[in-house]
């Protein structure tokens, strides 16, 4: 039975399962749940059935589903260890989890659908005020993440080492969403090499969402 991936196009989170599927060689059927469309199809009750929590991505494997983007990483990872994504080492390990975790906890969190639609329907935010504190928390999270790659990068075309990790497979649709909503990203240029690079290989272009079968 294939992977089955419930996905959105436009989703970060989704995005960053769709390129470790790539990057691994794992066929996987999409079946696309529409963030916006009559109140969002994530909402309805067939796919809470299979995710409770109404988000995507999900990853369903023979049965069983698994939330979370950062979890289904891990879990392909351990099913599926060649090409790895993880290094050997474990305070490697530890590093690549680290910043993998900085965009997936500290950054997208605060500029994904659910933040950006309060803001706009509970706080009154026009378009420009939701683009500024997108922007902020992109850039706060950035701007450590610059220094981090700067130190840790291998040959300036990967975050950690000289080969991709967890944390390239993160930065990319981070990247995607800052530039989707006009951050100024002139200030990361370690970030933005990296980006550039991986942008270029088979597993991420086959991912980015321009891409996908739903979109639009």
């Amino acid at each position: 039975m294939p992977l089955k991936l419930y996905t959105y196009w436009r989703s970060s989170a989704a995005y960053r399962v769709r390129i470790a599927l790539h990057y691994k060689g794992l066929p996987f059927e999409s079946v696309p749940r529409h963030l916006l469309r009559d109140g969002g199809e994530q909402r309805k009750a067939d796919y809470l059935a299979v995710n409770p929590q109404g988000l995507v991505p999900a990853l369903a494997d023979d049965g069983v589903v698994i939330p979370q983007s950062l979890a289904i990483c891990e879990y392909l990872e351990e099913m599926h260890p060649d090409p790895r994504l993880l290094p050997g080492n474990a305070i490697d390990r530890a590093s690549v989890r680290s910043m993998a975790l900085a965009v997936a906890c500290d950054i997208h969190p605060l500029n994904n659908l659910s933040v950006t639609g309060y803001l706009r329907s509970q706080l009154g935010a026009d378009d420009a005020a939701v683009n500024r504190w997108v922007g902020h928390w992109i850039q706060r999270g950035f701007g450590a993440l610059e220094e981090r790659v700067s130190r840790e990068s291998g040959d300036g075309r990967y975050c950690h080492g000289s080969s991709v990790t967890l944390a390239d497979v993160f930065l990319v649709p981070q990247m995607y969403n800052a530039r989707r909503f006009k951050v100024d990203v002139s200030s990361y240029p370690k970030l933005a090499a990296i980006c550039a690079h991986l942008e270029g290989l088979p597993a991420f272009a086959a991912a980015r969402p321009e891409a996908q079968p739903d979109a639009e």
